[in-house]
């Protein structure tokens, strides 16, 4: 399904075509940003000759709603390494998302590689609290998303003393891991303050980038996602993904607008 909520047509000059799908809605028709940053990582895909470990900012201009939308592809630079593309997302005639994109050639195996931290410590699996499908989310009817007990106190109205989730992630229908899922997945954990408030706050993504060092060979990731500071009407969000080798799959940087919602 993932995949078929992805394709799109090239209609000339770089422009495509696409359909975006109500089955990644989170919030009622809110469609999930890294659902829409997938999207636009796979109109990158079809005009860069580099196609690894990408690292893509997107800029939320405005809401995206299911539907027909366009995907205007703007390669800014290409060498024997890198390209660098521009992606404006346009609905309704107007532009709701601009992203920036990098995409490199393969690494050799070779390359240093030493991480000064590890994966996040985290349950197993079947001792973790699944987020619950419910009618307003749609996103879980296809992501299976488990917390570790120790901030899985949300989900029964329950308080943590950090703004922190982690947990494990996979899609329910067992599907490869590629760079659209670990875009999804760098998405889909609740915002780490609802761990510490609790949800009766709206926080509507004003940017996020995801820099991709790993394409997994596994069909679940760890994943950890903090916040630290809430000032200025703004909170931003830290995040990880992990393979189960223990190597490092992405990192990612979220800024949201933080909105207290009247009790």
């Amino acid at each position: 399904m993932f995949d078929r909520d992805l394709e799109m047509v090239d209609t000339g000059s770089k422009v495509f075509a696409l359909t975006l799908s109500d089955k990644w809605n989170i919030a009622g028709s809110t469609l999930n940003g890294g659902y829409l940053m997938a999207v636009i990582a796979r109109a990158m895909e079809h005009c860069s000759p580099q196609k690894a470990t990408p690292i893509i900012t997107a800029n939320y201009i405005s809401k995206c709603v299911p539907g027909k939308a366009l995907a205007h592809v703007e390669v800014i630079f290409e060498s024997g390494n890198f390209t660098r593309l521009m992606v404006r997302l346009v609905q309704q005639g107007k532009e709701k998302i601009r992203a920036m994109g990098t995409f490199s050639s393969d690494v050799n195996e070779d390359v240093l590689c030493e991480y000064e931290t590890g994966p996040p410590v985290i349950a197993s699996f079947e001792e973790c609290s699944q987020v619950p499908v419910t009618p307003d989310n749609a996103l879980f009817d296809h992501v299976d998303l488990r917390l570790d007990p120790s901030c899985a106190g949300w989900l029964t109205g329950e308080r943590s003393g950090r703004s922190e989730f982690k947990g494990w992630v996979c899609f329910k229908e067992k599907r490869k891991i590629d760079i659209p899922a670990i875009l999804l997945f760098a998405d889909t954990y609740p915002p780490p303050v609802f761990a510490k408030f609790g949800p009766s706050t709206w926080v509507p993504t004003i940017e996020l980038s995801v820099n991709i060092r790993k394409v997994p060979d596994t069909l679940i990731l760890k994943g950890i996602f903090k916040s630290r500071f809430v000032s200025g009407g703004l909170v931003e969000e830290d995040g990880e993904l992990w393979n189960t080798h223990g190597e490092l799959v992405a990192v990612s940087r979220q800024i949201s607008k933080y909105r207290k919602i009247k009790e």
